[in-house]
């Protein structure tokens, strides 16, 4: 009677299952499913297991896209030679691995970002990664300063908000991009971290200020 009982008990969803359905789904029929009604139901499951997980698709949509931002987080801190890269280092090897992360759902990405405008700074998918990144390249920006490739200047709280800008212009670069196993992409991504290091770092505009402060403190 108990192994009977152990059949016909109804096998859970995991919260994986719900997130690659409605990836399923969306590129599917070109649309997010029509109620989490139907959408449970399409996986023999129901409304109150998927709440379990999600309180609306738009949460479900933000944490597959964090999950992306963590899984790039963790393949690079596991490999032993990122603690030894220079801070540029560590931001190039970052834009490599999450954009080979997101190759692997690249039709998904092209359909949110195709269907948001180019001027959109915040994108509703992108609200959970976006505190996370901020933490990241804040850590890395810590760090610039300690290795003298940040240099230290007024604004220098601004830099996450130029750096949160550089991350949406690669991965919507990379979005756009056609060449041949994106080439232009790795181009752009080494091209542009290595001017935003060279605008960050200590350079002529720093030496321009301090002889301003000099000229001011000694008027």
């Amino acid at each position: 009677m108990e192994k009977t009982a152990t059949k016909s008990r109804k096998k859970s969803v995991s919260k994986d299952d719900f997130k690659l359905a409605y990836i399923d789904h969306v590129l599917t029929h070109g649309t997010n499913p029509a109620s989490v009604f139907a959408f449970a139901k399409a996986l023999k499951s129901t409304e109150a297991e998927y709440y379990t997980f999600f309180n609306s698709f738009k949460a479900l949509e933000r944490t597959i896209w964090t999950d992306w931002f963590d899984q790039t987080i963790k393949t690079i801190e596991e490999d032993p030679a990122y603690a030894e890269y220079t801070v540029r280092e560590k931001l190039l090897g970052f834009y490599f691995t999450w954009l080979e992360v997101l190759r692997n759902n690249r039709s998904f990405v092209l359909k949110r970002f195709e269907e948001i405008s180019r001027k959109e700074l915040n994108p509703y998918f992108l609200e959970g990664v976006h505190p996370h990144f901020k933490a990241y390249v804040n850590d890395l920006i810590t760090e610039g300063k300690d290795t003298t490739e940040v240099a230290e200047r007024p604004f220098t709280n601004q830099y996450e908000k130029a750096f949160w800008l550089h991350f949406l212009f690669i991965t919507r670069f990379w979005v756009n991009d056609d060449s041949s196993d994106f080439e232009k992409t790795d181009a752009a991504i080494e091209k542009s971290v290595n001017l935003a290091f060279d605008l960050v770092g200590k350079g002529p505009l720093d030496s321009m200020l301090d002889f301003a402060k000099f000229l001011f403190q000694n008027k």
